[in-house]
C-alpha cells in the first residue's frame, strides 16, 4: 500500500478543531454581548426613575429655637404689703422693725422694712446657714490658730486643740462666740475671706438685696448691713434645717471640753425664751454702731411669727409688742 493514501487524515482532524474552537469563542462574545446590553438597559432605567433620597434627614423650613439658660430664680421668702397696715395703732420704739409669718412669708407689720443699718451679731444667722451646710454636725475640728486673733467677744478657743462641730454652733448661737464664728468660716471655706465671699453670694441668691457682711461674726460694723426686711426672710429660710432651729430654741446647754477646761455652760442670750410664752428663736446683736438689734420668733397654736427690731432702746419690749399683735390678729 503506497503511503499517500494516508497523509490527508491529519487535516481533516485539525480542521474539526478549529471549527469548534470558533463556535465556543462565537458563544462566548454572544454572552458577553448579552450581559452588556442588559446592563445599558437597567443603567438607564434607574436613570430616568425618580429619585427617592430615603435615608437622607428632611431640613425643616421651620427654624430652631435655641435653649437659652436663665439663672435661677430666687426663693421668694416675703411676700405682700403688711396685711395690718392701717388696721392698728402699734407704739414700737425701734427705727426699722418688721413682723412675719414664718410659715406663709407674709408680711404682717412693717417699719421702715428696706432701711439698711448695721445689725452686729445678727450677721451669725447667716454664717450658721452657711456653716450647717459645710460642716458636718459631728465631725471633728482642730481649731485654727487665726481664730485666736479675733476681737472679742469670743469663749476662748485654742489653737490645735480638737473640738466637735456642734460644740461650736451652740457657742455660736447661744454664747455668740466671735471665734467660733471664724472657725466654723475658714472649716467651711478654707479661710474668712473665702466664706465671706460665700455669705454674699448666698445673700445675692436668696435675694436679699439690700444685705452686705464684711466677717462672719459682724464685729465689723462697716460695711456690715441688712435690713429688717432681709432679716426675716434669711431666717425663715435657716428655719428649714432643722440643727439651726434646734439651736435656738436652747435656752441652755452643758458641754464636756478638753483639759483643763473639763466642761463649758453656754447660756442663750436672747432672754425672750425665759419671758415670753411660745418664744423658740433667734439671735440677739449689739454693737455701739449697730445698737440693741433681735430676731425673735415664737409659736401659739401651731402658729409661728417671727419679729425683727433694729436699734432698739427697748429691745424686748418691741419684740413683744409685735408677737402680741400678730398672735392677736391671727
Amino acid at each position: 500500500m503506497s503511503l499517500d493514501v494516508l497523509t490527508p487524515v491529519a487535516p481533516r482532524r485539525r480542521r474539526r478543531r478549529y471549527r469548534y474552537r470558533a463556535r465556543r469563542v462565537a458563544l462566548l462574545a454572544l454572552v458577553v454581548l448579552l450581559a452588556a446590553g442588559a446592563g445599558i438597559w437597567l443603567g438607564r432605567r434607574s436613570a430616568t426613575a425618580p429619585h427617592h433620597p430615603a435615608a437622607a434627614p428632611r431640613q425643616s423650613s421651620k427654624p430652631v429655637a435655641r435653649k437659652v439658660a436663665h439663672s435661677p430664680q430666687p426663693p421668694r421668702l416675703l411676700q405682700g404689703a403688711p396685711l395690718l397696715e392701717g388696721q392698728v395703732h402699734v407704739r414700737v420704739a425701734a427705727p426699722a422693725a418688721i413682723l412675719v409669718d414664718a410659715h406663709t412669708g407674709r408680711v404682717l407689720w412693717a417699719k421702715r422694712a428696706h432701711e439698711r443699718r448695721k445689725v452686729a451679731s445678727l450677721t451669725k444667722i447667716m454664717t450658721a446657714t452657711l456653716a450647717l451646710r459645710e460642716v458636718p454636725w459631728d465631725s471633728t475640728i482642730t481649731v485654727d490658730k487665726r481664730v485666736t486673733a479675733v476681737p472679742l467677744v469670743k469663749e476662748g478657743l485654742r489653737a490645735g486643740e480638737r473640738v466637735k462641730a456642734w460644740k461650736l454652733f451652740y457657742s455660736l448661737l447661744l454664747y455668740s462666740g466671735n471665734d467660733d464664728a471664724a472657725q466654723l468660716a475658714i472649716s467651711s471655706a478654707g479661710s474668712i475671706h473665702a466664706f465671706l465671699r460665700q455669705m454674699n453670694d448666698e445673700a445675692r441668691r436668696l435675694g436679699l438685696h439690700d444685705t452686705h457682711f464684711r466677717s462672719p461674726s459682724g464685729v465689723i460694723d462697716q460695711g456690715n448691713y441688712s435690713t429688717a426686711w432681709d432679716l426675716a426672710g434669711l431666717t425663715r429660710y435657716a428655719f428649714r434645717n432643722p440643727h439651726f432651729d434646734r439651736l435656738i430654741r436652747t435656752k441652755r446647754i452643758q458641754v464636756r471640753w478638753l483639759r483643763p477646761t473639763n466642761s463649758k455652760v453656754y447660756l442663750n442670750n436672747n432672754y425672750l425664751l425665759h419671758a415670753y410664752r411660745g418664744a423658740n428663736g433667734v439671735k440677739t446683736g449689739y454693737t455701739h454702731e449697730s445698737g440693741w438689734c433681735l430676731v425673735a420668733s415664737a409659736t401659739r397654736h401651731g402658729r409661728r411669727l417671727i419679729a425683727v427690731v433694729l436699734d432698739s432702746p427697748n429691745l424686748y419690749g418691741d419684740a413683744r409688742t409685735l408677737l402680741n399683735l400678730g398672735f392677736s390678729h391671727g
